[in-house]
This record gives structure tokens, C-alpha cells and sequence, in this order.
């Protein structure tokens, strides 16, 4: 009989590392599951926007990436950091300053030089090796996310991961099938690198964004990227953009471009923290490489491009990996104390009552054994 109660146990410890619950439909695809999905689709689209009128300004010999970014920053300035400005007591901008400038600092500098090198290295490489290069991030942003953030992952979500890089690589190939792998190959080595360092800062400002959004508040975080993004992008654009920003001939379509991509980038700063809130940075990263594929449908209409059915398997299968990393969830390492005194019980990260996916988990570790993790919501 302990024999039994023993083998049970140990299938139960494997289910509940790998994730393998007995789903039904009903219990993945709840309501807020598809809210993500199409939160997650919005964001994707914010970024197509960006992209295509990067393009058009690329179109028009008007190459000043700084300066696309600080326009962005500076809506953020004006809105969040006023916001932040108003406030009293200890959620007030001068009491944030006086304890955590350096941390948000580091958080600004690592968003500002993430923007920068990625569009700096399409001078360099080609936009195949930007595509799969970028995918980095996520790898990088586990990392980050496990040390930092305690958050662990069940079996379940690596394959997740590979999933959407499996839908990544048949967009790649749509692309080279298509021709177009377009770009500079002028210094490839130094494009490749510059794309891998843009991915380790964005993973850096994505840690940074889920701790800050999830512990203290989403107008803090916005209000702070606003006010030192400012300050470093305007630094920046004075050194190194100050010719090219000289020579734009400014009429109403070029105005309206930069227009156009500074709106599309306040309204994905703006959103983003809401749904890294309901998920994780890892889960919304997932969701963002659709935006390479929406961009590509853009510029079947726009640019003329070369339409190929790998680009819908591309986008199903990129949608299939999302959905299975957020139908089950992570959980945190940060050690609770058993009432009985046994080892810590391991800690269940972003669950809420309003999903039923959590409620079957629960459900499913409802038994006498004293090593059953408690689900609570934490950070």
C-alpha cells in the first residue's frame, strides 16, 4: 500500500512539474486566456505599425532612429511622469528619485540602447538574421526572469517556447522562399552582435518592467521610462543625430510618419505593462513575434512583397505556442513555511481566482500529502 501511495506521489510530483493536467477546452480557453491572446495580437500590430512607417521614412533616405524614439519618450514624459509628479507621500516622483533613480536608470539606459541597436543593425546584416537573432530575447529574459523574479517553469513551457520558434523558422523560410531576405551585408558580424546585445537589454528592461508593474505600479514604471528615456535619448540624439536630423526635409507626409510611429510606440508602451501584469514578460514576448508576420501581410498590400502560405502556418503555429505557455501556470521558488513544519512549499506566481485552468490545478492537488505547493497570488 506505501508502495502504491509512493508511486502516486512521484507521478503526481511529475505531472505537476511538466504541467500535465487533464484539460478540457472549456478549462484552457477561458476568457481570460483569449483576453491575452488578443491583447498580446494588439500589441503585435502596434509594432507592424512602427514598422511600416519605419520603412516609408526609410523610403524617403530618412534614417534618425533616436530621433523616432525620443518623440516616444517624450509622450510618455508629458503624460506618466506629470502624473507621477502630482502625486504625495512616498508614491511621489521626488521620493522614487531619492530611493531608486539608479535602478530605474539602468531600466531607461537598457530600453534606449535595446531601440537603438536593433534598427542600427539593418545598416549591417540582413533581416533573416534579425528575425532569428531576436528571438534571443526570450531565452535571455527566462534567465533573467528565474534569478531575479524566482519564477520557474514547468516542462510544459519550454516546449511552448520551442513551438514559437518552430513558428519563427517557417517565417524565415516563407522569407527566404520569397525572396526577401533583404538588407546590408556589409558588416554582418557587427550587425549579428548588435542584434544579440539589443536582445540582452530588452530582456533587461522587461525583467525590470514585471517586477516594477507587478509589485508597485504601472504609472510609476511609465512616469520613470518617460523621464530618464528622455534624458538619455536627447543626450544621445544631440551626439549622434544631429546632422542627420539637419538634413530631413520636412513636409507633411514625413511629419505625418513620425507622427504615426511615435503614437504606435506610446500606445504599445502604454498597453504593454497591462497585459505583462495579467501574464509575465516571457508570455508577452511570445506573443510579439506575430508582429514580424503582420508586417509582412502589410507589405504584401503596401510594398509589393510575395505572399507564401508558410507565412499562415507561421502565424497558427506561433498562436498554438502561445496558448499552451499561458495555459498553464508558473510558479515562484520563493520559499513558504508549512504549518506542519515540513520543507518550504514552492509558490504559484500570477494565478487568479478568474481562471479556471487555476482552479483545476488547485482542484488537482487537493490531496492529504503535506508536499502539495499552496497556490497564492504572489509579487
Amino acid at each position: 500500500m506505501e508502495a502504491h501511495d509512493d508511486e502516486e506521489r512521484l507521478c503526481g510530483k511529475w505531472r505537476f512539474a511538466c504541467g500535465l493536467y487533464s484539460y478540457n477546452l472549456r478549462d484552457v480557453f477561458t476568457w481570460r486566456l483569449l483576453k491575452t491572446i488578443l491583447m498580446g495580437q494588439v500589441l503585435s500590430l502596434l509594432i507592424c505599425g512602427t514598422a511600416v512607417s519605419c520603412q516609408y521614412l526609410a523610403d524617403a533616405k530618412v534614417e534618425t532612429p533616436m530621433l523616432q524614439s525620443f518623440f516616444n519618450y517624450v509622450l510618455l514624459l508629458l503624460v506618466y511622469t506629470t502624473i507621477l509628479s502630482t502625486r504625495k507621500g512616498d508614491r511621489n516622483i521626488l521620493q522614487i528619485l531619492k530611493t531608486k533613480w539608479w535602478k530605474y536608470l539602468v531600466m531607461g539606459l537598457a530600453d534606449v540602447e535595446a531601440n537603438y541597436a536593433v534598427v542600427k543593425a539593418y545598416q549591417f546584416t540582413t533581416l533573416t538574421s534579425i528575425q532569428l537573432l531576436d528571438c534571443f530575447v526570450i531565452p535571455v529574459l527566462m534567465v533573467l526572469a528565474w534569478f531575479f523574479l524566482k519564477t520557474r517553469y514547468r516542462l510544459v513551457h519550454f516546449v511552448a517556447v520551442a513551438v514559437c520558434l518552430l513558428g519563427v523558422g517557417a517565417m524565415v523560410g516563407a522569407d527566404i522562399l520569397a525572396g526577401r531576405d533583404q538588407g546590408s551585408t556589409s558588416d554582418v558580424v557587427l550587425g549579428d552582435g548588435l542584434v544579440l546585445l539589443s536582445a540582452v537589454f530588452y530582456a533587461v528592461s522587461n525583467v525590470c518592467q514585471e517586477y516594477t508593474v507587478k509589485n508597485l505600479s504601472q504609472i510609476e514604471f511609465l512616469g520613470m521610462m518617460g523621464l530618464f528615456g528622455t534624458l538619455i535619448s536627447g543626450i544621445q540624439l544631440a551626439v549622434l543625430e544631429t546632422r542627420a536630423v539637419a538634413a530631413i526635409k520636412w513636409d507633411f507626409n514625413i511629419s505625418m510618419l513620425f507622427a504615426v510611429y511615435a503614437l504606435c510606440m506610446y500606445a504599445l508602451y502604454s498597453l504593454m505593462p497591462v497585459v505583462v501584469k495579467m501574464t509575465s514578460a516571457t508570455a508577452v514576448n511570445l506573443s510579439l513575434l506575430t508582429a514580424d508576420l503582420f508586417s509582412l501581410f502589410c507589405g504584401i498590400f503596401l510594398f509589393h512583397c510575395t505572399f507564401s502560405s508558410l507565412y499562415i502556418m507561421s502565424f497558427v503555429i506561433i498562436t498554438v505556442g502561445f496558448v499552451m505557455f499561458n495555459a498553464v501556470p508558473t510558479y515562484s521558488a520563493l520559499p513558504e513555511s508549512d504549518s506542519s513544519g515540513d520543507e518550504p512549499a514552492e509558490v504559484f506566481v500570477d494565478l487568479t481566482a478568474e481562471s479556471s485552468s487555476d482552479q483545476l490545478l488547485s482542484a488537482g492537488r487537493d490531496s492529504p500529502r503535506t508536499e502539495a505547493p499552496a497556490a497564492v497570488a504572489a509579487l
